[in-house]
């Protein structure tokens, strides 16, 4: 998106940042620490970035090596005008696990839409990853068991988008979507109370100010970015998998994820809240996070 003087985006995490070339194109993460590799990854929304896993990676960073990508579109990745789809960003995850390449596998935790290239992602390369962890992942809605279409189909409304990116008001249209007062009306609605993070909210007005800010979330808000065989790959997950997920706001919803309670591998786990508990209630979620990371070292070293 175009300006006549956006505010430079300052870093999201205080962190090491390095970029490298994929197949996603140009990359950007953050990486601190040592010990065993933890890969963090922001949502998607109009306002996405590595800022909405700040607590995850300040917590973690002094006992794992934590990684946080910025996602094709977001942050100092590349932002360029170009077609946004789900295979671009499970590309950008293996870019990225490859980087990382960890003989045992790594942990690995996404937000809410990402949850979804992470389990395709890892349902590509199993042996990559260790574990996943998905905060209030979508896919598990009421209804949802309907998700098994043929692979790689989507919600995609491409006459949406095409009157989205209309030239003719792309830019201003984005820009409205993006006002302080709108994004904290979503933070209010996705948070389910007005006790959002303030840094967050802060940090949102500069990263969506960027010059190209408005094509990925376009690709979202048509509904390309969203899987109809998303059950499909969520079942197909061998890993240990911890799903945390909200109990008030917009993303509630998890009428859908009965199915998971039956499989042993899986790790269901309602978190009095919004929709980012390690912003909100870091006392019952790191503690959780935590459990679950210790029971996979301890069945590993058996």
């Amino acid at each position: 998106m175009s300006s006549a003087s956006p505010t430079p985006l300052p870093h999201a995490l205080d962190a090491e940042r390095v970029e490298f070339e994929g197949r996603a194109g140009r990359l950007s993460y953050y990486v601190a620490g040592d010990g065993e590799p933890l890969l963090l990854i922001h949502s998607i929304n109009a306002a996405g970035s590595a800022y909405e896993v700040k607590p995850i990676f300040d917590y973690y960073r002094s006992s794992r090596r934590v990684y946080v990508l910025d996602l094709p579109g977001y942050g100092f990745s590349d932002r360029s005008d170009r077609d946004y789809t789900v295979q671009l960003f499970t590309d950008a995850l293996h870019d990225m696990i490859g980087r990382i390449d960890h003989p045992t596998g790594i942990d690995a935790l996404a937000l809410s839409l990402s949850s979804e290239f992470l389990a395709r992602a890892a349902s590509e390369a199993p042996r990559r990853f260790r574990s996943l962890s998905f905060i209030t992942p979508t896919g598990f809605t009421a209804g949802s068991e309907k998700l098994r279409e043929p692979a790689g189909s989507t919600r995609e409304m491409a006459w949406l988008y095409n009157i989205l990116t209309l030239p003719l008001w792309r830019q201003g249209l984005y820009r409205l979507l993006v006002r302080p007062g709108v994004i904290r009306y979503f933070l209010k609605r996705t948070n389910g109370s007005s006790d959002y993070d303030a840094g967050l909210a802060a940090y949102d007005d500069i990263t969506t100010h960027q010059p190209d800010a408005e094509h990925a979330p376009y690709a979202f808000l048509s509904g390309k970015l969203f899987s109809k065989d998303i059950r499909t790959i969520y079942e197909s997950l061998e890993m240990p998998v911890w799903l945390p997920h909200a109990t008030r706001g917009d993303f509630k919803d998890f009428r859908g994820a009965d199915w998971m309670r039956e499989r042993s591998n899986w790790t269901v786990e309602p978190i009095t809240g919004g929709a980012l508990p390690h912003f909100e209630t870091p006392d019952t979620f790191f503690p959780a996070a935590d459990r679950f990371f210790e029971s996979i070292s301890k069945t590993l070293a058996q």
